[in-house]
């Protein structure tokens, strides 16, 4: 499995925008093959933290080369972020629990 973690925060004029894009971004990730799953957190200073997992490196790559995806990226970059940082991760060991 391997996991995207986004961090970022959004530029106060653009989270309008953003939030009209954002249902549309989830929407296009559930469709792509090898998806498993994403939540966004958002903490109380505005820091906003997405994890992304897919099957493999082959789903995640997909999904970063996908032509609307790359487009919303640059959108993102121009008129949603004052910052972001994007790490790509392997899960070497998992474990869970249900009671």
């Amino acid at each position: 499995m391997v996991i995207t973690v986004f961090r970022s925060r959004l530029r106060p004029e653009g989270e309008k925008e953003y939030y009209e894009w954002a249902p549309r971004m989830s929407a296009l990730a559930k469709t792509m093959p090898g998806y498993i799953s994403h939540k966004v957190f958002v903490s109380e200073d505005g820091e906003r933290l997405t994890l992304v997992e897919f099957a493999d490196d082959a789903a995640q790559e997909n999904w970063r080369m996908n032509e609307v995806h790359v487009g919303a990226q640059k959108k993102g970059r121009k008129d949603f972020y004052t910052e972001y940082k994007l790490q790509i991760c392997k899960v070497e060991r998992e474990s869970s629990f249900k009671a």
